[in-house]
């Protein structure tokens, strides 16, 4: 995975942001949890700076945990979205390379499908001086579970349009001074064709991708799916990498 800033990629979820709400998959119950158990302590009353907010898919879940939630969104389209579905939730316009908060502010930093458009050389910096003594890094993507044939043979239909991210990132860590800890968790939802498909056209490479291209690669991928599922519904299989970065100097 190429980890760097995209900025005219990363901001082509702008036009799409209604459907990337309505599409985009929730995150597991156990993801949260793992990050409880990293910490040692709850998110209920933590301080957390949801970083590439996006519509708030993340914010709400961390809120529902009992967090209080920044978010901080660099896209308008996105960050209005937000604003309609978390509208008590502060809203920050930024972007990781260069933080707008003080030494010292949360608890958590976290990236939720958001860190690889950030440059680590800046955005890890970043986060440590954001982050309180105790404080954690956390950054989590959903992955479709190749592993399933199905989805297997989804993929070999779009490439090159599709990209995966590793389960982890924690190899990019190794020039930092922190520690890092991972879990995986596997889940899946269930869901309709036309929401599956609704869904991977909100990736960025769809995003940006030529209408009348993207029309007749989706199109084809209906159609197989419908030969597959021919009521129409699936269960759409994740696996959830979480890396969970904190300073070196602090004690598990």
């Amino acid at each position: 995975m190429a980890i760097h800033a995209n900025q005219p990629r990363a901001l082509s979820f702008d036009a799409i942001a209604a459907q990337y709400a309505a599409a985009r998959p929730d995150y597991p119950p156990a993801l949260f949890e793992a990050i409880e158990e990293f910490t040692g302590r709850p998110l209920a009353g933590a301080d957390v700076l949801d970083c590439g907010a996006g519509t708030g898919i993340a914010t709400r879940l961390l809120r529902e945990r009992g967090a209080r939630v920044v978010a901080m969104e660099p896209g308008a389209g996105m960050a209005a979205e937000l604003r309609r579905a978390e509208s008590e939730v502060p809203l920050v316009r930024g972007e990781g390379n260069r933080l707008p908060f003080a030494v010292g502010s949360f608890d958590v930093v976290a990236y939720a499908q958001a860190w690889h458009w950030t440059d680590p050389a800046l955005s890890v910096p970043e986060a440590l001086r954001v982050l309180r003594p105790e404080g954690v890094l956390a950054l989590w993507w959903n992955q479709a579970d190749i592993r399933v044939p199905w989805v297997a043979a989804e993929e070999d239909r779009l490439a090159p349009f599709t990209r995966g991210f590793p389960t982890t990132v924690a190899e990019l860590f190794a020039s930092f001074p922190v520690r890092v800890a991972i879990r995986e968790v596997t889940w899946s939802r269930r869901t309709t064709v036309e929401e599956h498909i609704r869904n991977l056209a909100t990736h960025s490479h769809f995003a940006v991708t030529d209408p009348t291209e993207r029309a007749e690669l989706l199109g084809a991928n209906r159609t197989a799916l419908a030969r597959l599922f021919p009521d129409g519904e699936l269960d759409e299989p994740y696996r959830c990498g979480l890396t969970v970065v904190r300073p070196a100097a602090t004690q598990a």
